[in-house]
């Protein structure tokens, strides 16, 4: 990225307050609640890493493809059947991200202490003989506490007088403390490197992230009476979105990550970024600042060779909270890649009964980099509701622009499972949105439709296919009527045929098996009026 580089603490100061003052609207204590909300302790975990009792996984690596890899493929070439089956399933993505993109971040450390107060965290760590430390501000919201708070990275994230107006507070952290810019790959500084040592082939992402776990250390050993550790979110906007990617990818305590406009070594797909028109070259990510792991050096020209790819990171946060934004006007960002990681991701999200928890944002007008955008206010406030105060249960939702819209469909050759829990309820939610489940059915076979989300000028839509037969389906079609002036600008999951009026939508490669009970989707944008939603529904098998 060349945006945001190094400036004087007084610089980023100002930039920060700047960014603070475009303001928002102010909640009412009740605003939003609804009686079924999602807490927190109810997404995240209480260890940053819950699986360290799981199988190391080998240094085999899967054959060199174009297209995305299976996350539901474990490394010995089975795919998970039950949701029990995925905590094991991420460490080895877990692993393999550190081994061939981030570097290692290591366990927590011998000993790690500090102070909260009104104003200020500190943090001293100590780890196998050496010692370092940084701290953080806070900045409080009006009211009694104690209060959840979100990690800001660097002075840049999420707008910060919507995170206050909303009842959480802010810790601004300076990673550049902890892993400092501008420095070669032989000779990293800042506090990681003070302990890990400055030929750490650990890039600066890990170290931030690293940093954002341990004040959720200090603020676990506080006494709670200013913030609460368990109800934690992370931000930050370019390089620090980055950075914001990587913190919630790895500490599963975090109960809310928000990147912005992360671009190359962020969120967007590697594989897509090699292709992008006008995204920054995955040779030029590497080669700007030291962000990712020194491995990362092998597949700057050859991705399609990596063993994971961004979208499996996105499925690493799940079930957390997660709200992907970004920047569709400015191509260096790479947002097209980004979708394509969103809608991935999105599919361990529903696969594990977790669809709500997802969101995307594309679809905005000003294209200034790292800007706080009014368009992103009102599902900033119900994500910090639903997953830091716990008082809304706003479902997630998908805005793709058109401009930088992927294509799943394009990227991949597997299908999704239907995962059993034998620990709860049964997986294979797609979750997402309310609305009507009104359709027609042909031999077996039931479409019914619900409207995910609706704006001026458009609307997103699911339609989930069901078979209520006795015998597995082996493809499927959709029919559907869309009102004089409305257009698919986007489908997913399924390959349309026409985009207005008469349209008809058959199965992707993998969700057209369709087992006896069992239900698929797909999911598309229309733009055009949102007042009428698509009629003429009928679902006919192959």
């Amino acid at each position: 990225m060349r945006f945001h580089r190094h400036r004087s603490p007084v610089w980023a100061a100002a930039a920060f307050a700047a960014v603070a003052c475009l303001g928002a609207a102010t909640l009412s204590p009740q605003a939003g609640a609804v009686g079924n909300p999602v807490a927190a302790s109810q997404v995240a975990s209480a260890e940053e890493d819950d699986g360290t009792d799981c199988p190391e996984p080998g240094p085999g690596t899967l054959p060199a493809s174009p297209l995305l890899p299976d996350p539901f493929m474990k490394m010995d070439g089975t795919r998970i059947s039950d949701t029990s089956e995925w905590r094991c399933r991420r460490a080895e993505i877990k692993k393999l991200a550190e081994r061939h993109v981030y570097g290692e971040k290591p366990g927590k450390p011998d000993t790690v202490t500090g102070t909260v107060s009104t104003s200020r965290i500190s943090v001293s760590v100590t780890d196998g003989g050496r010692s370092a430390g940084f701290s953080a501000s806070v900045d409080l919201p009006s009211g009694p506490g104690p209060f959840p708070a979100v990690v800001v990275l660097g002075g840049f994230g999420a707008d910060t007088s919507t995170i206050k107006a909303s009842g959480a507070a802010v810790i601004s952290y300076d990673p550049f403390e902890v892993g400092r810019e501008g420095t070669p790959r032989n000779n990293k500084q800042g506090a990681f490197y003070s302990i890990y040592g400055s030929s750490s082939d650990t890039g600066l992402l890990m170290a931030w992230a690293w940093g954002v776990s341990r004040i959720i250390d200090v603020l676990e050993q506080a006494d709670g009476s200013i913030l609460r550790a368990e109800a934690t979110g992370v931000t930050g906007c370019s390089r620090y979105g980055k950075g914001a990617f990587v913190s919630g990818a790895f500490d599963q305590r975090i109960a809310l990550t928000m990147p912005i406009e992360s671009g190359s070594a962020g969120a967007p797909v590697f594989r897509g970024v090699a292709g992008e028109n006008g995204a920054q070259p995955l040779s030029s990510a590497y080669g700007e600042q030291p962000w990712l792991g020194d491995a990362f050096g092998s597949f700057t020209s050859n991705p399609a060779a990596l063993p994971v790819d961004t979208h499996e990171i996105v499925g690493m946060v799940a079930p957390r909270g997660l709200f992907l934004m970004e920047n569709p006007h400015v191509d260096w960002l790479g947002a097209r890649s980004g979708s394509v990681a969103a809608l991935g991701g999105a599919e361990v999200y529903k696969a594990l009964g977790a669809g709500d928890n997802i969101s995307y944002w594309s679809d905005i007008q000003d294209g200034t980099h790292c800007a706080a955008r009014s368009e992103w206010r009102t599902p900033l406030q119900q994500h910090i509701r639903k997953y830091l105060l716990e008082t809304g249960d706003d479902p997630g939702v998908f805005r793709i622009s058109s401009s930088k819209s992927g294509n799943l469909a394009q990227w991949r050759d597997w299908r999704t499972p239907a995962l059993t829990d034998t620990e709860g309820d049964t997986g294979g939610n797609t979750g997402g949105g309310t609305g009507g489940d009104t359709g027609g059915s042909d031999d077996g076979c039931t479409a019914s439709y619900r409207n995910n989300n609706s704006w001026s000028g458009g609307f997103q839509g699911e339609v989930s296919v069901r078979n209520n037969g006795t015998r597995a389906l082996n493809g499927w079609t959709v029919g559907m009527t869309l009102a004089p002036g409305q257009s698919f600008s986007n489908v997913w999951d399924g390959q349309n045929t026409g985009s207005s009026g008469s349209i008809t939508v058959r199965n992707a490669s993998w969700n057209g098996t369709v087992s006896p009970g069992a239900t698929v989707s797909f999911g598309f944008v229309v733009t055009g009026s949102s007042s009428a939603e698509p009629g003429n529904l009928t679902c006919t098998t192959s």
